[in-house]
């Protein structure tokens, strides 16, 4: 009896911070399913570099150094990831950034605040609008309501849901990315492209390790997730890669939280 399969055989993929971390992890699971992949890097190049080889090299992954932290960085990454193969089915905005220092709201320096959302939300923008724009144009002259004509997942996390002291800009941020998926859906279902939302609690990668390996936070936030302990990077990419498959058809507007129980909402 042949088992169920998660396959993008066709399909183009393009994921943002792509080099580490949980990114990492989904350009390997999506390049599995027959992907061709697109994913940035900001600074690590020899990590990517050798990702994307690991991952088939030029023909199937491709490695594209871009900052992003405006709008028009993200219109950028779009524009290059349809330079490499020639289209896009699949956007994963998974980048972002996480100041680690605790920084109480009257003390947390402008810079800081503005730095943050622009990584976190200006960026998602330009990358959304040119993905869209691009879905648009792919979309065959034969399309049918219900039709899925391309698939958008952004990354959120607990924090945009329940908010997190001393890291308000980082919450702001997170939580307007839930906001933003359903407003997309609600717009862009009809067209065929379906919006998603991945919401991963405490995951262990290098943006959380000094927490998570503080003696003391260490174990308070494990005490704190019903499971016992921070997912991993393939426990979040597994979820992004099912909403951007036939099987994830008729979700639309969903924040899937994956967070080992830490967090309940609906």
């Amino acid at each position: 009896m042949a088992g169920v399969s998660l396959v993008l055989e066709g399909k183009v993929a393009l994921i943002t911070g792509g080099s580490r971390g949980i990114g990492a992890e989904t350009v390997r699971l999506f390049a599995q399913a027959g992907a061709q992949v697109v994913f940035s890097y900001k600074q690590a190049r020899e990590q990517a570099e050798t990702l994307a080889a690991e991952c088939g090299g030029s023909k199937h992954c491709v490695a594209v150094q871009q900052d992003l932290s405006s709008a028009t960085d993200g219109r950028a990454l779009i524009a290059a990831a349809v330079a490499a193969f020639g289209r896009l089915d699949v956007l994963v905005a998974n980048h972002g950034v996480w100041p680690s220092k605790d920084a109480p709201i009257a003390e947390m320096a402008e810079a800081q605040w503005r730095n943050t959302l622009a990584i976190n939300l200006d960026s998602v923008f330009g990358l959304v609008q040119a993905a869209v724009a691009q879905m648009d144009l792919q979309r065959a002259s034969g399309f049918a309501s219900g039709q899925t004509t391309g698939h958008i997942v952004l990354i959120s996390s607990t924090a945009g849901q329940r908010g997190e002291a001393n890291h308000a800009d980082y919450a702001v941020t997170k939580g307007a990315v839930i906001s933003l998926t359903k407003s997309l859906s609600s717009e862009l279902a009809p067209r065929g492209i379906r919006v998603n939302c991945v919401a991963p609690g405490w995951v262990v990668t290098d943006m959380s390790s000094e927490t998570l390996n503080d003696p003391e936070l260490g174990p308070r936030i494990a005490s704190g997730i019903p499971v016992g302990r921070a997912g991993t990077p393939l426990e979040i990419a597994g979820p992004v890669l099912f909403l951007c498959t036939p099987l994830a058809g008729f979700i639309s507007g969903e924040v899937l939280n994956v967070n080992g129980g830490a967090v309940l909402v609906g």
